[in-house]
């Protein structure tokens, strides 16, 4: 069981953006008006009874739910699609490959390029609605650490905003390894870890109408480094793309439902969230050859 609370938040915000004034990012009245603020959040009983108990939810079951509206506004789709389109343009024509393809988006994506697609994950709920938006793909059931896939059977693979839900790296990208043909290309996207660590998680309701956070765990920059390594994979890319700087909005004073936390939580000391994140990777993206 995960102890959101969302004053705890708040102020770790404002902590991060009191350290990065410290390195002189800002000045005295930057400090003095956190200093503020947080006085404010303390006295905020709205704030100090809120805590939520959230259940972690494994990957099969979370995106049961998801898959419900996993095709909807999703920032991340805007940052990852470019990129990997840009990879897969200046590639040949092939197999490929979609690891975790979810409701097919990426299949899609490779399958109007011209590749012959095969889809592989491990939520029967996202594969039946992959099957129905890419039907000239194959889609079969199966996890990123045993794939369904016969070795050295494939050009390229794709994997987006899917490796962050994995426990451990290495298998993965062994099996990946695997079924890429020498020459081969692997091109992968996802939630960079530091916002993994500021709580960029999937949420979910339960079925009974709990919360609920679809597994995730933070992997370093360098453990995606050294699983490729160890799996024979040469580094051809690697990109972090920044948060773009926009200005802070007005703060927002209504404590918003759990389910858009933690950004409606960020609406409640939006400067402080400014100076956290700002300047900080959004994602992290690889592009590995066999």
């Amino acid at each position: 069981m995960i102890y959101e609370h969302p004053l705890a938040y708040v102020l770790g915000l404002e902590g991060i953006a009191l350290m990065r004034a410290h390195t002189g990012e800002h000045d005295r009245a930057f400090i003095e008006k956190r200093l503020s603020e947080i006085r404010t959040f303390l006295d905020d009983d709205s704030l100090s009874g809120a805590a939520v108990e959230v259940a972690s939810v494994d990957t099969v079951e979370g995106y049961r739910i998801w898959s419900q509206t996993y095709d909807g506004p999703n920032a991340a789709f805007d940052v990852d699609e470019p990129f990997i389109r840009e990879i897969v343009d200046g590639l040949p024509v092939g197999e490929a490959l979609d690891a975790a393809c979810g409701t097919g988006r990426i299949a899609a994506c490779l399958a109007g390029r011209g590749h012959r697609v095969r889809g592989v994950d491990s939520s029967p709920d996202m594969l039946e609605r992959a099957r129905r938006r890419v039907p000239q793909a194959e889609f079969h059931l199966g996890d990123l650490s045993s794939l369904p896939v016969p070795s050295e059977s494939v050009d390229l693979v794709v994997c987006s905003l899917a490796l962050t839900h994995v426990p451990a790296l290495g298998p993965a990208l062994t099996e990946f390894a695997r079924v890429l043909r020498p020459g081969g290309h692997l091109v992968i996207a996802d939630i960079h870890p530091e916002g993994v660590a500021r709580g960029v998680v999937p949420p979910v309701r339960l079925p009974d109408g709990r919360p609920g956070r679809v597994a995730t765990y933070r992997h370093l920059v360098g453990d995606y480094l050294r699983a490729a390594l160890a799996a024979g994979l040469q580094v051809r890319r690697c990109e972090e793309p920044l948060h773009s700087p926009g200005a802070p909005g007005e703060r927002t004073e209504l404590l918003q439902p759990w389910d858009v936390w933690p950004w409606a939580l960020c609406d409640l000391a939006p400067e402080a969230a400014h100076a956290a994140i700002v300047g900080t990777p959004s994602m992290l993206f690889w592009h590995f050859q066999r």
